[in-house]
């Protein structure tokens, strides 16, 4: 049977289950992947789990997101993670080395590998011949531990690219060509597989750049072939000989079809708030901006700084616009020095900050007050620019340059110059000093995990009861992210380490009482959440499932899910449910008592239950898709719980 370069992965990796789409099956992880806003509670796990030393080929902890030390938690979190590293045999990416998925594309993403993240854009190594996937922080630490991770068998959807890119046009805009076709619910249940001749007119970063927000299309991966420009990339990164070739079988068919072809395209601009709002833009071309913003894992290449350089060379950015470069790795950065671009950016005007995530999660960089910010990064969820009413638009570094000289959204072909040539070094830098490497086991063995003040250990999570007598503490409607649910940024991310205080910022965005009310109820009898359709896109953060479930919450009732976040839910003893009836979401508010009877019988006999609403005196039927194993996690309390009674 010829199978298709997603399925290659699959089956190389598979220990449970089998491929078909929509069962659950197990996959085995080669390396993973952890990044400081998430990895702090991943090695908190290790450590409940008693783990001993990572079973994995590679797995690296990156500091890249929580850079800002306004005060002692950022670095005293730095000390844990970098002793955690040193115990459990990881990698340790010191702050100011780069933004994880880059750097680990550059020093140990490999063909032929799975990598598991506890970051949703850890699907950007997919453009190495890897099935690279975002997931929450405690199916990373199992899979560091050694045990299979588990998913639905995704579709592979397969996208041929025809053509060559247009002037003015680059990868950014192949990426939001397909969030315009089919918005950020379109990649559900899917692996997308890139191929065909354009393929040759994309380097491995320009891959980078559209494997990366795959997860804006709720993808559970991306997957390009490791071809003669990965074997290229790795050579130049040192690591020729770690290539393996890996491309689809003559006659390998997909799921789902789809082409772009490359020569059509526009340079597209998503409006806000949401990824999948793209149109042309020339369409919302003259619109006054605040900020125009470079860098983060959407665009990391040297080409997408190199290319702003040459655009801004000689030139000045407009009166009063904040110009923001934020360098994506530091190997990057030393190439951009050394060719001048650095310098034709800072002469234009720009602000140089420390490479790292930095305002792609709200940590620093925050626009003003009803101003238009433009950004290279994957998202722009309401308020995750770290200013509440913010208005970001995300589009390629073209767009970014063009408009930082006129101070509004521009068109970059209406500029008055021939598109820049851009050349990558032949010899980029290689520089590992900040990346370490794992501790040899006697040594690891005896290592002490150093944890400051703003650390505090898991507390104990009680199995699902019986019955439940719940209110509806919210309802929300389609696309809600976890942005939202919990946002980052400079004000929530030093809490990560502390469940109880990062869970007073719970749903804050939408209603800054919850905390109080949901504490109020949370030992008499905890809580119910009802969503619309997509529930919980974005960032694979736990923390938007365990901080609720530390307040009480036990039920999210939606129309569907995102799947990472209904992974989290589920690994937290939070019941997922969908309606049956999606009109049923109509007949809810908050207020509504909802009764769960005989619930642990139920879920382990039928995929249904029925909720009564107590004053309303009617019924609504619910589902669940938790598998035999989830259902038993549940049964337990969460994934930890569920380890420990197997010790």
């Amino acid at each position: 049977m010829a199978l298709n370069a997603a399925q290659k992965l699959i089956q190389d990796h598979l220990v449970e289950g089998k491929m078909i789409p929509g069962e659950e099956i197990g996959l085995s992880i080669d390396q993973t992947l952890t990044q400081d806003a998430t990895g702090t509670m991943v090695m908190l796990e290790l450590e409940a789990m008693k783990v001993d030393r990572a079973k994995t080929e590679a797995s690296a902890q990156y500091v890249d997101h929580n850079i800002i030390q306004e005060d002692s938690k950022n670095p005293d979190d730095h000390l844990f993670l970098e002793s955690a590293a040193k115990r459990f045999g990881i990698h340790f990416s010191r702050p100011g080395n780069g933004v994880s998925h880059p750097v680990h594309m550059q020093r140990l993403a490999r063909p032929h590998r799975t990598l598991l993240g506890s970051d949703s854009h850890t699907c950007a190594n997919g453009c190495m011949g890897m099935l690279a996937i975002g997931a929450g922080g405690i199916d990373v630490a199992m899979a560091i531990a050694g045990e299979p991770f588990y998913v639905k068998m995704p579709k592979i959807w397969g996208v041929k690219l025809t053509g060559k890119l247009p002037d003015w046009v680059s990868a950014k805009d192949v990426i939001l060509e397909l969030l315009r076709r089919h918005d950020v619910k379109g990649g559900i249940g899917k692996i997308i597989e890139y191929y065909g001749p354009g393929l040759d007119e994309l380097s491995a970063m320009d891959r980078h750049v559209i494997a990366n927000m795959g997860a804006e299309l709720g993808a559970t991966a991306s997957v390009f072939p490791a071809d003669d420009e990965v074997k290229r990339f790795m050579k130049s990164q040192g690591r020729e000989k770690e290539w393996q070739e890996l491309k689809a079988d003559d006659g390998a068919t997909y799921d789902l079809e789809e082409e772009i072809n490359l020569s059509e395209l526009v340079p597209l601009i998503a409006k806000p708030s949401s990824p999948g709002n793209v149109v042309p833009v020339d369409e919302v071309a003259g619109e006054s901006i605040y900020q125009s913003y470079i860098g983060s894992s959407a665009n990391p290449g040297y080409r997408d700084f190199a290319v702003a350089a040459e655009i801004v060379k000689g030139r000045s950015i407009a009166s009063g616009l904040s110009f923001d470069i934020n360098p994506t790795s530091r190997q990057m950065l030393s190439d951009l020095v050394a060719d001048g671009h650095i310098a034709s950016l800072l002469a234009a005007g720009a602000r140089l900050h420390q490479a790292g995530c930095n305002g792609c999660i709200g940590m620093g960089q925050a626009p003003a007050t009803g101003r238009n910010s433009l950004r290279t990064t994957p998202r722009n969820f309401p308020g995750r620019s770290g200013t509440r009413e913010d208005s970001v638009f995300l589009c390629s570094p073209e767009v970014a340059a063009a408009s930082a000289l006129t101070g509004k959204i521009t068109d970059p072909r209406t500029l008055e110059m021939d598109y820049p040539t851009i050349k990558e070094p032949e010899e980029p830098t290689v520089d590992v000093r900040l990346l370490e490497e794992p501790l040899p086991y006697d040594e690891a063995k005896v290592a002490e995990l150093h944890k400051g003040p703003n650390i505090a250990s898991l507390p104990d999570m009680e199995p699902l009861p019986d019955s439940m007598e719940i209110p509806v503490m919210l309802k929300v409607g389609d696309n809600f992210s976890t942005d939202e649910i919990l946002a980052g940024g400079a004000r929530v991310l030093p809490y990560r380490s502390n469940l109880p205080e990062i869970s007073k910022f719970a749903f804050e965005i939408l209603d800054q009482d919850y905390y109080n009310r949901s504490m109020d109820i949370r030992e008499r009898s905890g809580h119910a959440i009802i969503g619309g359709f997509n529930y919980g896109q974005g960032s694979s953060r736990e923390h938007a499932a365990l901080a609720p479930r530390y307040l009480g919450l036990r039920a999210v009732i939606v129309k569907d899910f995102a799947r990472i976040h209904w992974q989290n839910l589920a690994n937290f003893g939070i019941l997922p449910l969908t309606f049956v009836e999606e009109s049923d979401y109509t007949k809810l508010e908050p207020g509504d008592v909802l009764q769960l009877s005989n619930i642990r019988k139920t879920i382990q006999e039928s995929s249904e239950l029925t909720v009564t609403v107590k004053q309303k005196n009617h019924k609504i039927n619910v589902r669940h898709a938790l598998s035999k194993r989830q259902v038993d996690i549940m049964l337990t309390g969460g994934l930890i719980n569920w380890v420990k009674h197997r010790q």
